[in-house]
């Protein structure tokens, strides 16, 4: 059947089409009853694209219409009337709906998706139609429209004056969170989490933006008490507390609106959804959303994918554990115990003389999806090739044991081995019901395997046999009636038939009934020709029919393995993850941390990985030490630019964050003192769109750290100051070097160009000086990238000037100019300002005589003068003026 597009008034038919009345049946209504339709169901769903189905095209109307085609790029036509006016239209093809829904969503558009679910042959009016689901960002669970490798999440969040509660879903893997912090920890938190929509409430949050999409729902849906029956119903059980949720209040208004919101996009039940996960806000090592971007742990500061700590990492085999590796970067762990299950997992792997490793990594290999095709089942929404893969690794699970088995003296890979226990009920299923190549599609057929449904069988012999049949019924009759010429056949206009030549028809038996006549012969059929006509005809319908019917029975059938799927895919990731950081560990030659509790960071031959592997075709990384501790809380760091600060800085960010996550880290050795957050001030941008200049963003970030950095936290501090005069920038830096030591006391990496701030550590035992060295080889710099103790001699900003291409004309009137300064800072080597030295030496050498004004008032005693003589002082004074 080819794509035909249909009128607003019509509606398709099996073999024919029924015009409609185009002013409606009802003469007092303006709209025909399949307008009238089309208009109860947009009602409902203010404010997103309806798409509906009409044959083999989705079809929107009016506004819709009108939007779609802007958005899509497809045509905008006319056609008929309602209501006196004229229809817009624009379609898109059924089987192309998941390339034009990826767009939509993209562009961040949630779309309702309506379908016939009525018999278009048996419909006395317009055919039934209902909505099937709502596509939104956050609630996406097709393959089409997923990024394999990234997490989409649907979260709402609920406000009080004193907390906000949040709760998140993930529809594609069945993973339901909630937690509670603080109003002002809420961005924090979304950078933590990135949802790709989020819900909250019409009034509730009035003034609430967000970088993704934003979708207000009635504040009754946050209602808290009618939020816990619904937590309670959908999970069955009579409280909360066996989820640790008992009394989060916000945070149970938010999951309650956002499990009735998903449900209703979902138009079903959500039984993946099967525990509630809270939360603490000490679970996690802090990461503010300055931290995140500094340190480009998944996207460049210019919001590129590569190069960055995750597109070095990922060498998972599987979507799993690439998703699982970006989750663990955003979310290190605060305590110990997990990182260090997973080190030692991965000494376990590197010490089986990598033979474990390799066939690991082998076995994973063509694993399909198992946790978001286990997200599809739940809803119901599975393709055929969705069951094929699942069926197929879960197949292979022994293969991946294997290797598991002869090394899991580690307690997390022995936990793992358990995890991945084959469910026996779901592949016995699978293999019984499903094709080994199904088609792509149910309504495409050839899904069911042969031999799970006898009736379906019956119905595709008789699809499959017809010629068969008719060459052996041809053969029997003319055996019975002796005609040698009989011949048996079909044509799509008069079906089955047994065609009989005129000179033979006082041969023709009595249970012959005559079909139709032609010139040379007569066509007859017999009862037995009927009765296989009639199944014939009707039985690739009927087996389409009972393959849909077969195919969601196995569906529902498989709901009750859901958990053991999540189960296996859960462990799958898990040993992807750890197999990648493994490979990395070995390729790159990256150490196993130790965790302290005593406080402090000792890093022995510390590299930035990235960096690291940018200059791999080239320079070797120069490797640096890094000592903080008790009596060693702050290293000051000097040298020229470009000489490798922020690279130094960052790559004591990162070793600390993958030590925290379970990753082997790029160093020689590395003992890590207990941490809560990492901070970071690095980097001069304006935030345009939120009325900031360089320096607010700046002494914004600063703030932050002044107020949350504790004893136990990781400060990363760049140029502080430089964004204002040099008096005020050094003033800043002086203090805020000072509030760092003496109340904050965290350890702190803060470079500087003020060198003045050098002479702090004759104040404070706490407070190193390190500098980047450098040496000059005529006029120019060579950076050597070493870290050395004490502070720098110079900052080279001329040689560096230089090296980016600055005229020779200006760099030697520089040089000039630099060496007038440094001789007048001589005079008083305490000056922390020298050019205000140098403006002040010119303006003295530019003052003039003594105005004669001033003279005059000098030898003015006010005294002695009387009222008249006073005014006249005032007259001559003024007539001195210029």
């Amino acid at each position: 059947m080819g794509l035909l597009r249909f009128d607003w008034n019509m509606e398709p038919r099996m073999g024919s089409q029924m015009q409609r009345n185009r002013h409606g049946s009802d003469a007092a209504t303006p709209h025909t009853p399949m307008m009238q339709q089309y208009l109860r169901l947009k009602a409902e769903h203010p404010g997103l694209l309806l798409f509906y189905r009409m044959g083999d095209f989705y079809e929107l109307f009016h506004e819709d219409a009108e939007k779609a085609a802007r958005l899509l790029d497809i045509t905008l036509t006319t056609r008929g009337q309602s209501a006196g006016q004229p229809i817009r239209m624009a379609g898109v093809p059924y089987h192309a709906l998941e390339q034009y829904l990826a767009k939509l969503v993209k562009l961040g558009e949630s779309v309702v998706i309506c379908e016939q679910v009525g018999d278009p042959a048996t419909s006395k009016g317009p055919v039934e139609r209902a909505v099937s689901r709502i596509v939104t960002p956050g609630t996406l669970t097709d393959a089409a429209l997923l990024d394999e490798k990234r997490d989409t999440l649907l979260l709402a969040i609920h406000f009080t004056r004193q907390l906000a509660g949040l709760a998140w879903i993930n529809l594609a893997s069945g993973e339901f969170r909630v937690c509670e912090v603080a109003p002002g920890r809420v961005a924090a938190t979304l950078e933590r989490i990135r949802p790709a929509e989020i819900v909250v409430g019409e009034t509730l949050a009035p003034g609430f933006t967000a970088d993704c999409a934003l979708t207000r729902q009635p504040d009754w849906h946050f209602d808290v008490e009618a939020g816990g029956r619904e937590l309670c119903t959908h999970f069955g059980t009579s409280s909360l507390a066996g989820f640790g949720a008992d009394g989060l209040r916000p945070a149970i208004a938010a999951a309650g609106a956002l499990l009735r919101y998903a449900r209703a996009t979902q138009t079903r039940a959500l039984p993946h959804l099967r525990a509630l996960v809270v939360e603490r806000d000490a679970t996690f090592l802090g990461l503010d959303s300055a931290t995140r971007r500094n340190l480009e742990l998944t996207e460049t500061l210019r919001g590129q994918p590569a190069p960055t700590l995750y597109s070095l990492l990922d060498t998972c085999v599987c979507a799993m554990g690439s998703r699982l590796l970006r989750h663990a970067l955003h979310h290190p762990w605060r305590e110990p115990a997990i990182p260090a299950a997973r080190h030692a997992a991965i000494a376990m792997l590197l010490d089986d003389g990598d033979h474990s490793l390799r066939a690991l990594r082998l076995a994973l290999r063509g694993f399909a999806d198992i946790e978001r095709i286990a997200g599809r089942i739940a809803l119901h929404s599975a393709r055929p090739r969705d069951l094929s893969s699942l069926r197929d690794s879960l197949q292979r699970l022994a293969e991946l044991r294997a290797p598991l088995q002869a090394i899991s003296g580690a307690p997390l890979l022995a936990e793992l081995l358990l995890q991945l226990a084959t469910p026996a009920g779901a592949l016995e299923l699978l293999q019984r019901s499903i094709q080994c190549e199904p088609a792509a599609l149910v309504r495409d057929g050839g899904v069911i395997a042969e031999g799970f449904d006898a009736e379906l069988d019956e119905l595709r012999a008789l699809n499959d046999n017809c010629g068969a049949f008719l060459v052996e019924l041809e053969a029997r009759e003319r055996e019975r009636t002796g005609i040698a010429n009989l011949k048996v056949e079909y044509n799509r206009v008069h079906g089955f038939y047994i065609e009989v030549s005129h000179a033979n028809a006082g041969r023709v038996p009595d249970d012959y009934r005559r079909r139709q006549t032609l010139k040379n012969a007569e066509r007859y059929l017999t009862p037995e020709l009927k009765s296989f006509e009639d199944k014939a005809l009707s039985a690739q319908d009927r087996a389409l029919a009972r393959e849909r019917l077969l195919y969601d029975g196995v569906l529902a059938a498989l709901q009750p393995e859901l958990p053991e799927l999540q189960r296996v895919a859960q462990a799958v990731a898990s040993i992807d993850l750890l197999a990648s950081l493994a490979d990395t560990a070995q390729r790159r030659n990256y150490c196993r941390p130790e965790f302290s509790t005593e406080p402090g960071l000792l890093i022995e031959g510390g590299r930035h990985p990235v960096v690291e592997e940018q200059l791999a075709g080239g320079d070797s990384f120069i490797a640096n030490d890094t000592r903080l501790g008790d009596k060693r809380r702050l290293l000051l760091i000097t040298g020229p630019n470009m000489g490798g600060k922020s690279t130094y800085m960052r790559q004591t960010a990162l070793i600390a964050l993958l030590a925290h996550i379970g990753s082997y880290v790029p160093a020689t050795r590395a003992v890590l003192g207990p941490l809560d957050q990492i901070f970071t001030r690095i980097g001069a941008a304006d935030d345009l769109a939120g009325g900031r200049s360089t320096f607010m963003v700046e002494m914004t970030e600063s703030a932050a750290i002044l107020h949350h950095a504790s004893e136990q936290s990781l400060v990363l501090m760049d140029e502080v100051g430089r964004g204002t005069s040099t008096f005020d920038g050094m003033a800043l830096a002086f203090a805020i070097c000072r509030q760092l030591i003496e109340k904050n006391r965290c350890l702190t990496l803060f470079a500087t160009h003020y060198f003045e701030l050098t002479l702090l550590a004759n104040e404070y035992a706490e407070l190193a000086n390190v500098h980047l060295d450098a040496v000059e080889h005529g006029q120019r710099i060579v950076f050597l990238h070493a870290v050395e103790e004490g502070p720098a001699n110079q900052s080279y900003g001329i040689q560096v000037a230089a090296l980016a291409g600055i005229p020779a004309a200006v760099l030697k009137a520089a040089r000039r100019q630099l060496r007038e300064f440094e001789q007048r800072a001589s005079i008083n080597p305490l000056q922390p300002d020298l050019f205000a030295s140098a403006l002040s030496t010119a303006a003295e050498a530019r003052e003039p005589a003594t105005h004669p004004a001033i003279e005059r008032l000098h030898a003015i005693d006010p005294d002695r003068l009387t009222p008249r003589e006073a005014l006249d002082a005032l007259y001559e004074l003024r007539a001195l003026l210029p």
